[in-house]
């Protein structure tokens, strides 16, 4: 087994693991989504610029990514990269789809609540390889995203470039606190050539 297949065979079971936690954990107060995202605006490459650590992404060391592509239906295929310390590309490819109360209509999802898995397809039907994305922060023109769930384990800030600036900052982290998250949790992403 290569070690980059090892790498993302550990990244998509720590995504269910995840997943698993952030389902069985009581929320402790409301979490607001944004109202609704266009779908074709949504899709396309995001970098990760900062989030809270997690287990499932310690083999990630920088140059994390994701990119989305809207099918059939209203889900989303999502492919998640990054670059691990010695240098390999890791990837996962999982799916996205509406969850809860939320409905595709007319190219959007409203409110954007997903459940995201990245185990194999046949393992679909299992409730627990689904994990919440919520996106709970959106700046208009789609430059940067706030990616969380109702637990607020897990955190991610999301931008079409590498970095976002210190009114941009700003902005995201008075919202978290808004929100019951702590911004002091956040770990910037290192993204080099």
């Amino acid at each position: 087994m290569t070690s980059i297949f090892r790498n993302a065979l550990r990244l998509a079971v720590g995504l269910v693991a995840a997943s698993a936690f952030a389902q069985s954990t009581p929320p402790t107060a409301v979490l607001t989504t944004v109202p609704s995202i266009e779908l074709a605006r949504y899709q396309g490459v995001w970098h990760q610029v900062a989030l809270y650590p997690n287990r499932f992404q310690k083999m990630c060391a920088s140059n994390t990514r994701a990119t989305y592509a809207v099918e059939e239906g209203g889900t989303v295929s999502v492919t998640n990269q990054c670059r691990s310390a010695d240098g390999k590309e890791v990837q996962a490819v999982g799916q996205a789809r509406p969850a809860g109360a939320a409905r595709v209509s007319n190219g959007q999802i409203t409110p954007p609540q997903l459940q995201v898995r990245f185990a194999p397809a046949w393992l679909s039907w299992l409730p627990f390889v689904w994990g919440n994305y919520w996106v709970i922060q959106l700046e208009p023109n789609y430059r940067y995203a706030v990616v969380g769930e109702p637990s607020r384990e897990f955190l991610w800030v999301l931008a079409r470039e590498t970095q976002l600036s210190a009114t941009d900052w700003s902005a995201i982290e008075a919202r978290l606190k808004e929100q019951g998250y702590d911004p002091a949790k956040l770990v910037r992403e290192k993204h080099t050539p």
